[in-house]
Parts: structure tokens; C-alpha cells; sequence
């Protein structure tokens, strides 16, 4: 039996930029160098790993907000990069993103109903009545918490958790497919967090929509992807079912993420292992090291590290639950801390 089509599928994905020279006379800052990725209707797929990784210029790809320079993005197996004209309005609809700061990504001007309306601007097919499109937006304001009457007020009167439910309401406007979530929570209070977290889970059960979920909160993606890559100066070099990366993880940056994360025994008490502390800092996108990218960190590096660029090590099923891990001398199999 063959694998259903994925909704989205990433191969080969290269993006770099141009900079002021550093002394070494380079000039080229790479983002993005060889990511595959793939997602499934319904599914969430978390993306962590420290900032300057390559996540966000990830999104900005999926958005067609940036053109790669090699490799091929397919939703559906469509490459979206090669429509024009109406083909490519009418993907837009399928592919929208949930902000990081929910103020800064509202006009202040505008009501809850233009905010949420304003996506039918543009695709005038979708909902071409105006009374219908009045209709509508009590919907989606129910759909993610908020009252009929919101519909009137304004951004500034809007606690931090209403104003994400709106830009999510905006966000589902279109009826997307995918939505791309870059740090949603992470301006929030803990308890809002667990709201809005609560209120992405409900609509993905509901409406059937894929996330690919950006953070630095490690608890937070644990709790909310199907499946976990880890980015690393612009490659994935771990990826895998969610339990099986933080429980099991294969790549020793991934470990030391991991180790990182604070958890908490029933009683309440922190707990987990040993800190994994690393040394040195992250190298410069401009001059990423030869071979492994991370042997300048690794504590178990050797000289292979520095002339080869390891290729995928794996465990379990066949793709794409097959848990896999960049390292030329990947983590045994037991969890950390046992």
C-alpha cells in the first residue's frame, strides 16, 4: 500500500543572503542549507533549536515570502513557486500564519471584524456577501472563544490572550490548510498560554488544519507536535516522533536541549537528568565549521567530525515516523538521566 501524498514536502531547501563581508571575505550568510521536512494533514510538526537556527527563514519560505535559491517546496505535490495569476492567489488561501507579538500584528486602526474581514478583501470568491461576511465573523469569533459583541472593539482593548484569538480568527478566515505558528504563546502569561495552546489542539480536531509549530519553549512542543525537528545553522539534524526526540534523542545538540528543559516529578519537584552543559558559542552562519556542524561543541567529537558531514542515523519505522539523527556517533538508546 503507498503512503498517502503528504500536505507538505520540503527536499533539498537552500537559502542564503547577501551581507557585509566579514575578514575572512564572506559575504553569503546560509540560512537555510539542504532541509527536508514533510507533514501530514492534520499533524504538527514542532521546530526548535536556538535562535539565528534558520526557523524563521524556514517560514518565510513556506510563505512564499522568500523564493529559495535551490531545492522544492510541494504542497500536495504542487510546487507553489511555479504558479502565476489566479493559481496562485488561490494558494495563498491555503497557507497563513499566527504571529509572535498579537499587538504588533494587528492594526491598531481597524475593529476585530476588519482585522478578522480583511483576508476577503483579496479573496472576494470566498465569502462575496456582505452581509454574509457579517455572519461569518460572529463565527469565527465564537470559533476561537470571543463574543458577537468583540466584533466592534479595538485592538487596544483586548487582553494579550484575546488579541492572539483574533489573529488566529484571522488566520482561519481563508479555511487554510496549513498554518504556520512562529512563537504564538511566547509573549503570553503561563496561564493564557495553556489557552490559546488549548483552543490550536480544539481546532485542529475540529477542522482538520496541519500546524508547523516554531518555539523555544520545549515543554510547549512537547505538548502540542506530532513530530519534532531539530535545526541546527540551517540543517535538521534530528527529527522524529515527539516522544522518541526528547526521550531518546540521537544527536548530542539534541540531548543538550533536552537536558535543558526543566520537568517536573509528580510531586511536583524538579526533576530529569544531568545539565548538558555546552561549551564555546554558536559559529557564525558566515563560517559554519567543516563536517558536523556542531563538533565545535560537541564533547564527543572526534577527527571524522571535521572532514565528514554525517549522514542520517535511524531507528524505527520507515518514514515518516522513522526517527532519525545526523551524528557520525549518535546517543545510545536509553533515555536521558537513566
Amino acid at each position: 500500500m503507498s503512503e498517502p501524498t503528504p500536505l507538505l514536502e520540503v527536499t533539498g531547501l537552500r537559502k542564503s543572503f547577501r551581507v557585509a563581508r566579514n575578514k575572512a571575505g564572506r559575504n553569503r550568510l546560509t540560512a537555510l542549507d539542504g532541509v527536508d521536512l514533510r507533514l501530514g494533514r492534520g499533524e504538527t510538526l514542532g521546530l526548535v533549536g536556538e535562535s539565528g537556527c534558520g526557523k524563521s527563514t524556514l517560514a518565510r519560505v513556506l510563505l512564499m515570502l522568500e523564493r529559495p535559491d535551490e531545492g522544492t517546496v510541494r504542497y500536495d505535490g504542487v510546487d507553489p513557486f511555479a504558479l502565476k495569476g489566479k493559481e496562485l492567489l488561490a494558494w495563498r488561501r491555503r497557507v497563513q500564519m499566527v504571529f509572535q507579538d498579537p499587538f504588533a500584528s494587528l492594526n491598531a486602526r481597524m475593529t476585530a471584524a476588519d482585522l478578522i474581514g480583511e483576508p476577503w478583501r483579496t479573496h472576494r470568491d470566498l465569502v462575496p456577501d456582505p452581509r454574509k461576511r457579517e455572519a461569518r465573523v460572529r463565527e469565527l469569533l465564537d470559533l476561537v472563544g470571543l463574543r458577537a459583541g468583540d466584533a466592534h472593539r479595538y485592538p487596544n482593548e483586548f487582553s494579550g490572550g484575546q488579541r492572539q484569538r483574533i489573529g488566529i480568527a484571522r488566520a482561519l478566515a481563508l479555511e487554510p490548510d496549513l498554518i504556520v505558528c512562529d512563537e504564538p504563546v511566547s509573549a503570553l502569561d503561563l496561564s493564557v498560554q495553556a489557552q490559546v495552546l488549548n483552543l490550536l489542539a480544539d481546532l485542529q480536531q475540529r477542522l482538520g488544519v496541519s500546524y508547523v509549530f516554531i518555539s523555544h519553549d520545549l515543554s510547549v512542543v512537547r505538548h502540542v507536535a506530532d513530530r519534532v525537528s531539530v535545526m541546527y545553522l540551517g540543517k535538521i539534524i534530528e527529527h522524529g516522533p515527539t516522544e522518541d526526540v526528547f526521550d531518546r534523542p540521537l544527536h548530542p545538540y539534541t540531548a543538550a536541549l533536552m537536558s535543558a528543559a526543566p520537568a517536573l516529578e509528580p510531586d511536583g519537584t524538579a526533576g530529569g537528568g544531568d545539565r548538558i552543559l555546552l561549551s564555546g558559542e554558536l559559529p557564525s552562519p558566515l563560517d559554519p565549521p567543516s563536517g558536523c556542524r556542531f563538533r565545535t561543541r560537541c564533547w564527543q567529537a572526534a577527527d571524522r567530525c571535521a572532514t565528514e558531514s554525517p549522514d542520517p542515523y535511524g531507528r524505527g519505522e520507515e518514514a515518516p515516523d522513522r526517527h532519525e539523527g545526523r551524528c557520525h556517533y549518535p546517543l545510545s538508546l536509553s533515555p536521558i538521566g537513566a
